[in-house]
């Protein structure tokens, strides 16, 4: 291997925050890959939209009640989640509807506190992430709650995917279909929470999506599809962080502009390779 490219590759990593930063790329990277399957498998990709725009409000919450940011943003999203529910349940208005009007008015509610009460939660931050800027203590949190997710979809995968597919066989089959639909997005919102100060929530969303469709255009199984999304997502994550480094660009938008193009190029045939 030519040295220039190997110094090229090796050369980040002689940094304590591109150390951080290529771990937690590659730890959301992972997370998002897993669940991005389910997502499209379900049909889910708006509800992954509503639940990442609707954790303003519980981060300038948290913020007024000195807790944990994280913790403010999961009880936000997954309050969303439930409002949701009940509307669908509840009114003759399509869910995708609903979600786009609990989450853009969550959304500007979290824009209206953030802008009256006086905080250091940097809104550029919040929407479009600082991987770079992660401490010690936020890879560690970061971490815990991706490889958490990570292994509950893994190990579940099978009645997620059975649910996802065919709710109705799914109970059929004797699989508790409310406490998986629940338990989905109990995981979705940990997601999103764990990927936030990271990708932020404009970004997170497409690495909710774009991996999972390029493993449902490139496979014909539900195990080579999260392969192939794992695989993507963090061969992107590790390039993203790389390039983002020499480039002097934004890492996570960086991510997600690989994940595009390479979406697109499985999209227009230009990965002559058949599905298996």
């Amino acid at each position: 291997m030519d040295s220039a490219f190997l110094d090229f590759l090796i050369e980040p990593f002689s940094h304590g925050f591109m150390q951080r930063a290529v771990l937690v790329s590659c730890l959301i990277g992972l997370v998002c890959a897993l669940f991005s399957c389910f997502l499209v498998l379900k049909g889910w990709s708006l509800m992954g939209d509503a639940v990442a725009h609707a954790v303003l409000p519980g981060l300038g919450l948290a913020y007024l009640l000195s807790i944990p940011l994280a913790i403010g943003a999961f009880v936000a999203g997954f309050f969303s989640v439930l409002s949701i529910g009940y509307l669908k349940n509840h009114s003759r208005i399509k869910e995708d509807a609903i979600m786009g009007i609990v989450f853009s008015g969550m959304f500007a509610l979290g824009l209206v506190m953030l802008g009256h009460i006086q905080s250091d939660i940097d809104l550029f931050h919040v929407l479009f992430g600082n991987v770079l800027g992660m401490s010690t203590n936020d890879v560690m949190e970061t971490g815990i709650i991706a490889v958490l997710c990570s292994l509950i979809l893994f190990i579940k995968r099978k009645d997620f995917m059975l649910y996802c597919f065919d709710p109705a066989y799914a109970r059929a089959s004797g699989l508790p279909s409310k406490i998986l639909h629940y338990s989905l997005l109990v995981l979705l919102a940990l997601t999103i929470v764990s990927a936030l100060k990271a990708a932020g929530i404009i970004l997170v969303i497409a690495m909710l999506i774009a991996p999972g469709a390029i493993g449902f255009l490139w496979s014909k199984s539900f195990d080579r599809m999260m392969l192939v999304a794992v695989v993507v997502s963090l061969a992107s994550s590790l390039a993203g962080t790389i390039l983002s480094y020499h480039f002097d660009t934004a890492t996570a938008p960086t991510i997600v502009v690989l994940q595009a193009c390479l979406f697109l190029c499985v999209l227009f045939g230009r990965f002559k390779l058949k599905p298996q």
